[in-house]
C-alpha cells in the first residue's frame, strides 16, 4: 500500500465519521466540531488533488468562518434540548437501506465511468490560473455575489433589530 493511498483511506474515513457524528450526537456544540473534522478532511483530500487554494479556502471558509457564524447562531437563538426522540427499529432499518443502496448506486455509477486523458499541466500556477479567470471571465458574477452577500449581511441586521424591538414591546 503506497503512502498516497494510506493518506486518502485516513483522511476519507475522517471525512465519514464526521458526518456520521454530526448525525448521531445530541449537542450541538459537538456536532459542530464533528462538522469542523469533516471540512478539514475534505480540505486533506483537496490537498492531495494538488488544489491548494481550494483546500485554503475551505479551511478559512468553512472551517473558519462559516463555523463561526454558526456558533454565533446557536448561541444567539434560544433553543430547548428538552425534546427528545425515539428512534424505532423500523426506522434505523430504512435508513441502512438507504445507505446501501446509495452506496451500491454509487460504487457501480463511479466504477463505469471514463475519465479519459489526464491533465499534465493543470496544477501547474492553479492559484494564479483561477485568479486570471476569477478577475477577467467571472468579474460581474463575482462582484453581483459581493453585493448580495452586503445585502443579506444588512437584511440579518434589520430583522435581529426587528425582533429585538418586538420583544422590548412585549415585556
Amino acid at each position: 500500500m503506497s503512502g498516497e493511498l494510506f493518506a486518502f483511506l485516513v483522511l476519507a474515513l475522517l471525512a465519514i465519521l464526521g458526518g456520521i457524528l454530526m448525525l448521531n450526537l445530541t449537542k450541538v456544540i459537538h456536532m459542530l466540531l464533528s462538522l469542523v473534522l469533516t471540512f478539514l478532511s475534505i480540505a486533506g483530500l483537496y490537498v492531495m488533488l494538488s488544489a491548494e487554494f481550494v483546500a485554503i479556502v475551505q479551511i478559512l471558509i468553512y472551517s473558519g468562518a462559516v463555523t463561526i457564524i454558526m456558533i454565533f447562531g446557536i448561541m444567539l437563538t434560544r433553543h430547548n434540548d428538552e425534546q427528545k426522540s425515539r428512534r424505532s427499529l423500523a426506522r434505523n432499518l430504512v435508513v441502512g437501506a438507504g445507505v446501501i443502496i446509495f452506496f451500491m448506486t454509487m460504487y457501480f455509477a463511479i466504477n463505469s465511468v471514463s475519465f479519459g486523458d489526464q491533465a499534465e499541466a493543470l496544477h501547474v500556477e492553479n492559484t494564479k490560473q483561477i485568479g486570471i479567470t476569477l478577475y477577467s471571465d467571472y468579474i460581474i458574477p463575482f462582484e453581483l455575489v459581493s453585493v448580495l452577500l452586503l445585502v443579506t449581511l444588512v437584511g440579518a441586521v434589520i430583522l435581529a433589530r426587528r425582533d429585538d424591538k418586538e420583544e422590548a414591546e412585549e415585556s
